[in-house]
C-alpha cells in the first residue's frame, strides 16, 4: 500500500524501481529484528563488564566484590548470547549498531535496573528456567520495547522501520515465549516460502497494472462521494482488496476484507474503515452475482 502510494506521489510509472524499493524495505525488517534481539545480548554483556570493573576497584565494597549475578546468569539471555544462528546472522548482515552506539545500551540497562521487575527478580533466591524466561519476556514487553530513546534511535536510523517495529517486537516475543531450555534460538525467516515472497510482487504488480480497471468497480458505488474527494489511501486500499478478490483465488474474501479494514483503521481517516467496509460488502455481493469471484479450496468465500 505504501509503495503504491509513493508511486502516486512521485507520479512514477517505474514498476521495477518501486518493486525493488519495496523488497529492500522488507529485507530491512530482518536488520531491525536482529538489532532488537542483539539489544538483549548487549545489555547482558554491558552488565557483565560493569560487574567486572566494579569488583576490581581499589576500594570496592563487599557487594561489588561479590555481586548478585542473577541477571547476567539468566538462562534465556545465555541462550541468546550463545546462539549460533544469531551470531551468524549478525555477522552476515553486518549488524554492529550497538558497538557504535553503546550509549543506548547503557540507557536500556539503567532502565532495566531501575524497574521493579528487575528488583523483584534479583531478590528471588532461586529460579527455574521458566522463571528466567518469563522475566525476560516481561522485561522486553514492559521496559525494552516501549523505551522512547530506543524508538527514537530506530526511527532516525531508518524511517521505514516505524511501521515494522510492532511486527518485529511481536515476533520476538512469540519466540521468547515458546523457546525451550537447551534449544538454539532460531532467527526468523522473512518469508514463509518462495510463494510467500512471490505474493509481494504479484499483489504489487497486479494492483498497479489494473488500477484503472479496479477503480471502475467502485466508482458507481459511491453516490454520496465525489471520487476525487475520497482519500487516496482509501482508493489504494479498495483497489488492493478488489485485486485479491479477483486475482488471488487462494485468499478467502473474508480474510481480504478483514485485512484491509485493519489497514484502513491504522493508516487512513477515522471513518475510512466504515466507508471501505460498505463498498467492499456491496462489491462482493455484485461479484458473486456476476460469478466474477473464483476461489479455490473449501471455505474461501
Amino acid at each position: 500500500m505504501q509503495s503504491i502510494y509513493a508511486m502516486h506521489q512521485k507520479k512514477s510509472d517505474d514498476i521495477e524501481k518501486e518493486e525493488k524499493f519495496l523488497y529492500n524495505s522488507i529485507d530491512n525488517i530482518l536488520d531491525l529484528y536482529l538489532i532488537m534481539i542483539s539489544a538483549l545480548i548487549e545489555i547482558q554483556k554491558k552488565e557483565i563488564q560493569f560487574l567486572e570493573t566494579s569488583s576490581k576497584k581499589h576500594l570496592a565494597t563487599p557487594e561489588e566484590k561479590n555481586p548478585n549475578k542473577k541477571f547476567v546468569n539468566n538462562a534465556l539471555l545465555n541462550q541468546l548470547s550463545e546462539s549460533n544462528t544469531i551470531s551468524i546472522a549478525l555477522k552476515n548482515r553486518k549488524i554492529d549498531n550497538w558497538e557504535k552506539n553503546d550509549d543506548y545500551i547503557i540507557i536500556l540497562l539503567n532502565e532495566v535496573k531501575k524497574s521493579l521487575l528487575y528488583q523483584k527478580y534479583m531478590l528471588q533466591k532461586t529460579t527455574s528456567y521458566e522463571d528466567d524466561k518469563q522475566f525476560i519476556v516481561d522485561l522486553f514487553t514492559e521496559v525494552i520495547a516501549p523505551n522512547e530513546k530506543l524508538y527514537e534511535y530506530l526511527e532516525d536510523h531508518k524511517l521505514t522501520w516505524i511501521d515494522d517495529i510492532p511486527v518485529v517486537n511481536t515476533q520476538i516475543l512469540k519466540q521468547l515465549k515458546h523457546i525451550e531450555e537447551g534449544e538454539d534460538f532460531k532467527v526468523s525467516k522473512l518469508y514463509k516460502d518462495e510463494e510467500d515472497k512471490e505474493f509481494v510482487s504479484n499483489l504489487f504488480r497486479k494492483t498497479v497494472l489494473n488500477e484503472a480497471e479496479f477503480s471502475k468497480e467502485y466508482e458507481d458505488k459511491t453516490p454520496n462521494w465525489d471520487t476525487e474527494r475520497i482519500a487516496e489511501i482509501d482508493t489504494i486500499i479498495l483497489k488492493m482488496a478488489i485485486c485479491e478478490f479477483l486475482k488471488f483465488p487462494s485468499i478467502p474474501v473474508k480474510v481480504s476484507i478483514n485485512e484491509y479494514l485493519e489497514i484502513a483503521k491504522e493508516y487512513s481517516t477515522p471513518k475510512s474503515s466504515i466507508f471501505i467496509n460498505g463498498i467492499l460488502d456491496n462489491l462482493v455481493k455484485e461479484f458473486n452475482m456476476e460469478n466474477k469471484i473464483k476461489k479455490t479450496g473449501r471455505g474461501l468465500l
